[in-house]
């Protein structure tokens, strides 16, 4: 079913994914970095319709809004972060349902112009298994790739059997830097730990800052 194109339609386990015993993720006091995406210029490739589904905290079990792939069961999502550069500590994902779940992302730092006709030649930072399941998933990034992100590029290269992908939400957890120079702002209170697959139950606020 996957396939390359060249359309442009505007609109884990081993692979960085920890498993923990320790205390559940509700007893950890988090936030997100929704404030700090550059909401207006994410684009994404191959989709029915543009939509967000880098939505806010309290939106994250929203299923009206979704990223369904189009011509095949590829999709790219190009994030930009506003004026700032970010260290991500992991990403949430809830995708599905069923066989429409992505096999894996393949995420890229950096990458402002990627699209399928040059993917083959460009190495992901990391790869991530995504189980099939309607819970969000939270999967841990390696810190010496995510350290400087001023835009991620999510790809989807193949689907878990259904002739199309789709994604309903992705958000992050880390912290950032603002491009002038400002002092380093936390948006984290202490080291996440991961549940096997899924998250239910985290505490958190959204990002207060504007840009």
């Amino acid at each position: 079913m996957s396939g390359h194109h060249g359309h442009d339609c505007h609109d884990e386990h081993n692979d960085g994914h920890t498993h923990s015993h320790d205390a559940p993720l509700d007893e950890v006091p988090r936030e997100t970095l929704w404030g700090m995406i550059d909401h207006q210029n994410v684009v994404a490739l191959n989709v029915v319709q543009q939509q967000s589904i880098l939505k806010p905290w309290e939106n994250r079990n929203d299923e009206e809004i979704y990223l369904e792939s189009d011509a095949d069961d590829q999709m790219i999502i190009r994030i930009p972060f506003t004026n700032s550069s970010a260290k991500l500590l992991s990403i949430l994902v809830k995708a599905g349902p069923g066989e429409q779940t992505p096999a894996k992302l393949s995420l890229f730092v950096n990458e402002d112009a990627m699209d399928f006709e040059d993917i083959d030649q460009k190495e992901a930072a990391q790869e991530l298994n995504i189980p099939q399941s309607r819970e969000i998933g939270e999967y841990q990034l390696k810190p010496t790739k995510f350290s400087n992100v001023r835009s991620l590029t999510v790809f989807v290269p193949s689907a878990q059997g259904a002739d199309a992908t789709r994604i309903y939400y992705i958000g992050f957890m880390g912290s950032f830097t603002k491009l002038s120079n400002q002092p380093i702002i936390t948006v984290y209170e202490s080291a996440p730990r991961l549940a096997d697959h899924k998250i239910t139950g985290i505490h958190e606020t959204l990002a207060k800052q504007q840009f």
